[in-house]
Order: structure tokens, then C-alpha cells, then sequence
């Protein structure tokens, strides 16, 4: 069986003005390309968006192309809309006392807690992201009630105040609870496969979900693996993974897909899959970036500590931001809001002027 075909939108350009027929628009966000990087059995080759008659002959590169191209549509979450047609940031919200880079910040008051992310909030996170349980490799697993304890008293009191939630959890009953509590999004590093009824939980609740990359979701999350081509493979494993969410109820369009930055994959991986990151369009669903302040940031940067790791965060934010990320999941809200702002100056200075 020969490899799948694989589409990585390439030759980003300031404008589409005056360039009709040789550019395509991102997922109907703020960014235009010229050409497809086709990735089949092994090799590369550059095909202009001029030129794709004969490339749109194959089922499967029309059918990614399509997605490519196609809007994402904005989630409607109460009385709040979630929109993907330019980049947002989710605030990373950790109530645990070991998380490794701001673990034991809240400590155990709620209030304190939610306090925290209404001022996220502020400062212009789209969404607050709770968690009450590490995922650092080594970590231990967090028996799912006093996960519950943790979260579920934070949740109601941001929810209470207006704001988007999502829970960062693994565990059926921890969804159940913090979505009965207010949350509107499950936000799973195991994609629904660490916990057998995770599933059906999402599926009953018609939630959006998050589902990550992860080379060994059931084990935690960390264990190693070895890649043929890190970038397609990760690819390949969410389009598969995307396909048997759907069939278990959850509509594709409530999927948002992330490809598991720092889950395991070796620094060289991580950078490859940085560096690819629109090839990810292709799965037709909206994409979030998790890399703010992970211990790769620390090994290109003389082993910085994870508390002063904000360059290299924003760094890898904009990277994201440039292949048309469209949820940036965040630890400096102020500061990663304040950059995708700037960005965001550029782009309409750039339409514009074209």
C-alpha cells in the first residue's frame, strides 16, 4: 500500500490583491499561499496554486485541499462564539500542586484560582483552560476525585463570571463534572482513548473537544516511539483518530486538533513539527498549539528554567501564528495577547496596502 498523499501549504504572501487564480486562502483566516509542498511515497515536489489542475485530479489531494481552504466555522458555547478565523489564545489555568512550570501557583483556594483567570480573561484570553492534574512526564496520576476537587469549584466560579472554559482532563467523570459545573470544552491529551467512556461523555454532551497527539495515550502520554516522518505520521494518527471520533458520535465540526508538541517526540520531532505545522489544515478541523515555556524551549536556550522561558514561548507562538494557528494554549497571557495584536497590525496593514 503505497504512502498517502500529504498537502503543506507553502509560500505564504502579504496579500491576495491582484493575484487571483495563483493564491488560496487558510482555512478562511488571515493568510494566503501560492503553493503546496506534496509530500507521496518518500518525496517532495512544489506545486503552485496556479498549476493544481492535474494534482486535484487525485481523490484524496482534492478532499485535502478542500479542507485547507474551507472556513472553520466559529463555535456557538452559550453566549459566547468561539471564532477561528484568526488566532486566539487559551490561558493555561493549572490547579495542581506539581505541574511543571507553575505548579502550587493557586494552591488550594478556588477563588484565588479563579480570580486569576478572569484576569487572564482580561488580558484577553479567548479561553481559560483548567487543569487538575499534570501530564510532565513522570507524573503521577491524580485519583479522579481529587482531580474533581480541584477543578470543579474553579470552574463554577469562571463560568459564573462569563468566561469560556475548557477542562484539561483525561477522565470520563472529571469531564461529566466540570461540564455540568459550567465548562464548555474538553481539552483531552489522551484524545478520548485514556479513559474507555471519555467518549461517549463528549459525544452525549456535544461539547467541543480537543484531541492531542500522543504516541502512547493509555501509558501517559511520554513513551517513546520511533517515527518514519514525524510530521505525516502525526498527521496520519489525528486524521485516523478524527475518523473514530466521529464515529462515535462527536460532530466533526467540534473537533479542534493539536498535535502534541513535547508529547513523545524528540527535539529534532518537535522542530520538524513546528516547522510543518500547515500541513495540518489538511485535517479540516481547527488547530491549537501547546509549546509555552516546554523544556524544548529550555534546550535550544541554554537550559533556561521553565519560569523564564517567555522569548522562546512567543518565538513559537508566531511561528504558529505565521502557518495560520488558530488557538495558542499559553502560560504569559499579557504577553502572548500583546504579540498576535502586533501580528495582527501587520496583516491588515498588509491587505490593505496590497
Amino acid at each position: 500500500m503505497r504512502d498517502p498523499l500529504h498537502l503543506r501549504p507553502v509560500q505564504f504572501v502579504d496579500t491576495p490583491v491582484g493575484r487571483d487564480g495563483e493564491v488560496a486562502r487558510l482555512a478562511g483566516g488571515m493568510l494566503w499561499f501560492a503553493a503546496y509542498d506534496v509530500i507521496e511515497r518518500g518525496r517532495r515536489r512544489t506545486v503552485p496554486i496556479a498549476a493544481l489542475a492535474d494534482l486535484l485530479a487525485d481523490e484524496r489531494a482534492a478532499r485535502l485541499h478542500a479542507r485547507i481552504t474551507a472556513p472553520r466555522a466559529a463555535m456557538t458555547l452559550g453566549e459566547r462564539t468561539l471564532r477561528f478565523d484568526q488566532p486566539s489564545v487559551a490561558a493555561i489555568l493549572n490547579v495542581t500542586p506539581d505541574s511543571f512550570s507553575d505548579g502550587g501557583t493557586h494552591g488550594e483556594d478556588p477563588a484565588a484560582a479563579a480570580s486569576a483567570g478572569v484576569a487572564m480573561a482580561a488580558a484577553g484570553a479567548a479561553i481559560i483552560d483548567v487543569g487538575g492534574e499534570s501530564t510532565r512526564p513522570g507524573a503521577q496520576v491524580v485519583w479522579e476525585g481529587d482531580e474533581i476537587a480541584r477543578v470543579v469549584p474553579v470552574v463554577e466560579r469562571l463560568a459564573r463570571s462569563g468566561t469560556l472554559v475548557s477542562i484539561d482532563t483525561r477522565k470520563a467523570g472529571v469531564m461529566e463534572a466540570a461540564l455540568a459545573a459550567g465548562a464548555a470544552i474538553v481539552n483531552d491529551v489522551a484524545a478520548l482513548l485514556w479513559d474507555d467512556r471519555a467518549l461517549e461523555v463528549v459525544a452525549g454532551a456535544g461539547c467541543p473537544v480537543v484531541l492531542m497527539h500522543s504516541p502512547d495515550p493509555a501509558g501517559g502520554g511520554h513513551g517513546a516511539h520511533g517515527y518514519g516522518n514525524v510530521l505525516t505520521d502525526v498527521f496520519d494518527w489525528l486524521e485516523a483518530r478524527i475518523d473514530a471520533v466521529v464515529a462515535g458520535g462527536v460532530d466533526r465540526t467540534r473537533i479542534i486538533v493539536d498535535p502534541g508538541i513535547g508529547f513523545g517526540k524528540t527535539l529534532a520531532e518537535n522542530l520538524a513539527l513546528l516547522n510543518g505545522l500547515a500541513i495540518f489544515h489538511g485535517l479540516g478541523c481547527p488547530v491549537l498549539l501547546g509549546a509555552s515555556r516546554k523544556r524544548m524551549i529550555g534546550a535550544l536556550s541554554n537550559e533556561a528554567a521553565a519560569d523564564a522561558r517567555l522569548g522562546g514561548s512567543i518565538a513559537l507562538a508566531l511561528k504558529g501564528v505565521e502557518a495560520g494557528v488558530q488557538l495558542h494554549r499559553v502560560h504569559d497571557v499579557a504577553e502572548t495577547v500583546q504579540a498576535v495584536r502586533v501580528w495582527r497590525g501587520l496583516r491588515d496593514q498588509a491587505l490593505v496596502a496590497g
